[in-house]
């Protein structure tokens, strides 16, 4: 671990004097500036990390000098041991790469699964829940395209969330989620079961993953609209279809037809962007898989379950009874405990060696 750190020390100081000698490229002044900011907290630890390692080679040889001197390098050690500890746990966990996605604003995927009305009536509820839990954060949220049904529940409701590290969140919200509640129209109070599934998409600019317009069959098309004075008139609503694929993206929400074409084509590349993720992921996690299990999006992730008041993250074990909490936003105590356990993972994996 020390020859990595001390690598990177020395790009970081290199990337310093760059800075200095890049002259009038402003572009590739900004480059560099950004790398070595992202670098500051990884070297910052490591500073620290080697000046504690060398205070308590300092302290252990006064261990054998007179007693006085004996009880203040014991103290020095104590003191220092816990904080070399963490300091070693952090640059650990720095030196794994991150997933590249973890920066990105967020493209969220809600659809009714088994349940007929009480399912798209949940999808509303987890709609509910993720928009509480944005601005809970202080992320700004923004529905893309909705298909509702008459009693306030959705068929599929797709939105945005923007906001730093919005990803790196609600990634592990992908799945099936699973309700267990009596339905309103229950006279005979039996619980019923439904479902919905999550699909939560990086956001990626038009840089990031090309489309050629060659795959593109672009349709125009009227917004159904609430009839009256509100009807359109002008052919605004936009449907994409990408051929090599088969993804059909409609979007009708918005006034104007470049509007909803550019949030079309938002949907379209995080769509395919995942595609491809999922690819690389599959290829590079193949033997973990075969044996952990398939980790497919089919399987069941959480279960929400009223009459209990409790719901249960299948994928850790881990649950809560405070199931009003939970559907207002306060999903903390899931996401970071699996964000825990991918780290773990991270580091199990990664082959950073312990300190000699």
């Amino acid at each position: 671990m020390l020859e990595k750190i001390s690598g990177i020390e020395q790009h970081y100081e290199q990337l310093g004097h760059d800075l200095e000698t890049v002259g009038s490229n402003y572009q590739r002044a900004a480059e560099i500036n950004k790398e070595r900011v992202d670098l500051e907290p990884l070297v910052e630890r490591a500073r620290r990390y080697r000046q504690a390692l060398k205070r308590i080679e300092e302290a252990r040889m006064l261990l054998d000098q007179d007693e006085e001197m004996v009880a203040l390098a014991e103290t020095e050690i104590s003191e220092l041991e816990p904080q070399i500890e963490q300091l070693e746990k952090e640059i650990k966990s720095m030196l794994v790469p991150k997933d590249p996605r973890d920066d990105k604003d967020v493209i969220v995927e809600i659809r009714a699964g088994t349940g007929g009305d009480e399912a798209a009536l949940f999808a509303a509820d987890l709609f509910r829940m993720y928009t509480r839990y944005a601005e809970n954060k202080g992320w700004k949220s923004e529905l893309l395209s909705e298909n509702a049904i008459g009693i306030g529940g959705y068929k599929e409701v797709i939105f945005g969330i923007k906001g730093h590290g919005a990803y790196s969140k609600l990634k592990y919200e992908s799945g099936v989620h699973r309700v267990q509640r009596v339905p309103e129209t229950e006279a005979s109070g039996r619980i019923h079961t439904s479902t919905a599934t999550v699909a939560v998409l990086a956001e990626v600019e038009e840089v990031d993953i090309d489309i050629p317009e060659s795959e593109l069959r672009i349709d125009v098309y009227k917004s159904a609209g609430a009839g009256g004075q509100n009807v359109q008139k002008n052919s605004t609503a936009i449907r994409i279809t990408h051929h090599p694929t088969g993804i059909v993206v409609a979007c009708q929400d918005e006034r104007s037809q470049l509007q909803n074409k550019l949030r079309a084509m938002s949907i379209l590349r995080a769509r395919l962007y995942e595609i491809e993720e999922g690819k690389r992921r599959a290829e590079q996690e193949a033997d973990r898989r075969s044996q952990v299990g398939s980790g497919e999006r089919s399987e069941k992730i959480r279960t929400y379950n009223y009459p209990q008041n409790r719901v249960t993250d299948h994928r850790i074990g881990l649950s809560s009874y405070n199931l009003p909490g939970v559907m207002e936003g306060d999903i903390d105590e899931f996401i970071e405990e699996l964000s825990t356990r991918e780290e773990a993972e991270r580091l199990a994996s990664s082959g950073v060696e312990e300190t000699e």
